[in-house]
């Protein structure tokens, strides 16, 4: 009898526990997407650490940058190394105090799986993969010279990779499966390859001159052949897209077979106007001309996520354009922790992303100047977080609102001061650096921190959350009404729920919505006469 009851203790611990909430999920309606976290629709107001901010001792110089920055959601590294530093050895003390204080600071989080590729090469793996280049090949150009960058096609790769995952994977369904603390997983980093096109070892030219994959051929209607038959000039770059993404997709299958969190792959992207050649950029990575190829490729992919790290506005824009699809939500994984930055909150959510992440949000004291800021002090920090406390209370109801197609937004762009966004049956004109009085023209804002956003709540009604910019509601083109500003409400949500402050009238109102450098939200309610 004893030795049945220790059996029975043994089951319970070992046996996962069942899911007593709805598990985190990505929903698609008619082309558009949104995450739902507990049952409810929830946008990703999030902060990425840097990438060696992935141990306890760190942990004390990230929370306090994440309460100051009102984030709701931190992406954090758990590196292969970390984890099974001795093949077939696990250690998850990290994930487990990483899950427990995430908690403490009422955030979520996302877990970044550094393993076979982290930013092209396997740095983060460990040492008895990086070091055995006989078992674990890495990538050979066409001069045959090696490359630190593991071959996506050594099987050896992938089932080492795969199994540490699913053990990682167990490990969070049997410490988390029940709270969903981490709503999200990246499967490896900025996967790819610098400094050649594709693996050119001689058992990838033997698979190179194969035939195409019938997923493949199906996903592009091209007829059977060899990939170059099949592709021509894009055929070695869209047979190493074709291959990273297979061995990520089934690391992230094997994955969702044992907990099945949504799960994407991020992207260092390439200049959308001035491409260059495959491994001048990272060739083999859910770049914007190869994404359907991923998509072909990785069906276990929810999302593939773009890293933007150009502050113009004609690049961001483009790479939100590339990236919003039909069959891709929308999540900007990346994006730079400079104050210029700052103001793509509101296209990025405009553009009905499922969340935006800057990355090196903490106080480790690590810059990735240029891409970023020279220092993430206080004042840079305040750039970000007052979008993030204004949004962070009402992200259910922008999410709902983006799901429906009613969510749009705008930032300000660098070459012109003004713009206009279609609603529907209404219009709005932004002005950017405009006087809250008369009608002197627009000039822009010297910081280029502004952007507004726009959720319709019902027939002629909306929230607004809007910084630096004039907002002024017109007709829609050929819509020709006597309308008005009915009510003006300022306010916030809390729980859930509007909260009334004040009205807006007079000379908040007769020239226009006039939002000032502290981002606000209205409740606007229009009406015909």
């Amino acid at each position: 009898m004893l030795l049945k009851r220790l059996l029975l203790l043994t089951l319970a611990t070992l046996t996962p526990p069942a899911f007593s909430a709805e598990l985190p999920r990505i929903a698609t309606d008619h082309g558009r997407h949104a995450l739902f976290v507990d049952g409810k629709p929830f946008l990703i107001l999030g902060a990425q650490v840097n990438n060696s901010s992935n141990w306890p001792a760190a942990l004390d110089e990230v929370w306090p940058a994440i309460d100051k920055l009102h984030a709701n959601t931190v992406q954090v590294p758990i590196a292969w190394e970390q984890i099974e530093a001795k093949e077939g050895q696990f250690d998850f003390s990290f994930l487990d105090t990483l899950v427990g204080q995430a908690r403490e600071h009422h955030v979520r989080l996302i877990l970044l799986w550094f393993a076979t590729w982290k930013n092209n090469g396997p740095s983060y793996a460990p040492s008895w993969v990086k070091l055995d280049d006989r078992r674990f090949p890495r990538v050979h150009d066409r001069e045959g010279k090696r490359l630190n960058s593991l071959s996506p096609l050594a099987t050896a790769t992938l089932e080492a990779d795969r199994k540490a995952f699913v053990q990682l994977m167990t490990h969070l369904r049997q410490i988390d499966g029940d709270r969903h603390t981490v709503i999200m997983v990246q499967v490896e980093n900025e996967a790819g390859t610098y400094g050649s096109d594709r693996d050119h070892s001689p058992m990838a030219d033997k698979i190179f001159g194969g035939p195409v994959p019938q997923e493949l051929l199906r996903a592009t209607g091209k007829s059977p052949g060899s990939w170059s038959q099949v592709f021509g000039n894009d055929a070695a770059e869209f047979f190493h897209a074709w291959h990273v993404a297979h061995f990520i997709g089934q690391v992230a299958a094997a994955g969702k077979a044992v907990y099945p969190l949504p799960m994407y792959a991020n992207a260092a992207l390439r200049d959308p106007f001035e491409p260059g050649m495959p491994g001048s950029y990272e060739s083999g990575g859910p770049t914007d001309n190869v994404l359907h190829v991923w998509k072909a490729a990785a069906p276990a992919l929810d999302v593939l996520g773009p890293d933007i790290y150009r502050p113009d506005y004609r690049h961001y824009s483009t790479y939100l354009e590339r990236y919003a699809r039909k069959d891709n939500p929308l999540f900007v994984a990346e994006t730079g922790n400079a104050p210029v930055y700052a103001r793509y909150v509101y296209a990025a959510l405009g553009a009905r992303a499922i969340g935006w992440s800057p990355f090196g949000m903490d106080f480790t004291r690590y810059s990735n100047y240029p891409l970023g800021a020279r220092k993430l002090d206080d004042a840079t920090l305040e750039t970000f977080a007052a979008n993030y406390r204004v949004l962070a209370p009402m992200v259910g109801e922008l999410a709902a609102a983006a799901h429906a197609g009613k969510l749009w937004g705008a930032a300000e762009p660098d070459d012109t001061h003004e713009q206009t966004l279609d609603l529907g049956n209404w219009q709005v004109r932004l002005g950017y650096g405009q006087l809250q009085f008369g009608t002197e023209p627009p000039k822009g804002n010297p910081e280029r921190t502004s952007g507004a956003l726009f959720a319709q709540l019902g027939d002629n009604e909306y929230l607004v959350v809007g910084r630096d910019v004039r907002v002024s509601f017109l007709p829609a083109r050929g819509r020709k009404v006597d309308f008005l500003l009915d009510r003006v409400e300022e306010g916030h949500y809390e729980n859930g729920q509007w909260v009334f402050r004040r009205l807006w009238n007079g000379d908040q109102t007769d020239w226009g919505l006039n939002f000032t450098g502290e981002p606000q939200v209205l409740r606007v309610r229009l009406a015909t006469y």
